[in-house]
């Protein structure tokens, strides 16, 4: 019979499993206590969340027999909640700063997600940056045209006369081909 802590613990972690949008695998073995503040705080900044559990419960937690391999060693998993490429972002950084954190697997939306994949992910822009480039690219054409409507008359006089000597330069070249053929 499980014991009262492990049955909390694992209904601790299927409820950040619901919450979760995505989550990460990592073998933390050889990270310092200061270097899992220092990912504990970059991540509660991007959303997401560290957290050290027993393989067993994890399993248990996951439902899911293709995370047995990666479930051996010292693990903890990162739970996205707001973005689920974020919590990506940050422990791929994190790795790439301090070598000693191991990317297993992860997964998305019921689906496996290897380490290579997870790298990829992480390359990808977060949703803020995503809506700011939508946001620029829904504006810029209404931009433009305001800065042509408001810009001085006399920036108007110019583009009306370049107009008009192009058009004239082409119907002098149209005569000369005439007279040439």
């Amino acid at each position: 019979m499980p014991n009262q802590h492990n049955q909390d613990q694992l209904q601790m972690l299927k409820d950040k499993l619901s919450k979760a949008k995505a989550f990460a695998i990592v073998n933390y073995q050889g990270t310092s206590a200061s270097d899992q503040v220092k990912l504990r705080s970059q991540l509660k900044a991007a959303g997401a969340e560290f957290v050290v559990a027993k393989n067993t419960l994890v399993g248990l937690a996951l439902e899911n027999k293709e995370f047995s391999d990666s479930l051996n060693g010292m693990s903890a998993i990162i739970f996205s909640y707001e973005d689920e490429v974020a919590g990506f972002k940050q422990i791929v950084d994190f790795h790439q700063e301090i070598d000693k954190l191991e990317i297993k697997q992860g997964g998305i939306d019921d689906r496996v997600l290897s380490a290579v994949e997870i790298l990829e992910l992480s390359k990808l822009p977060s949703k803020d940056q995503l809506i700011a480039t939508l946001i620029a690219r829904i504006k810029g054409p209404a931009f433009g045209l305001v800065n042509v409507l408001t810009a001085s008359q006399k920036n108007l006089v110019y583009v009306l006369k370049a107009l008009s000597e192009k058009t004239t330069d082409e119907k002098t070249t149209d005569e000369k081909t005439k007279i040439v053929n």
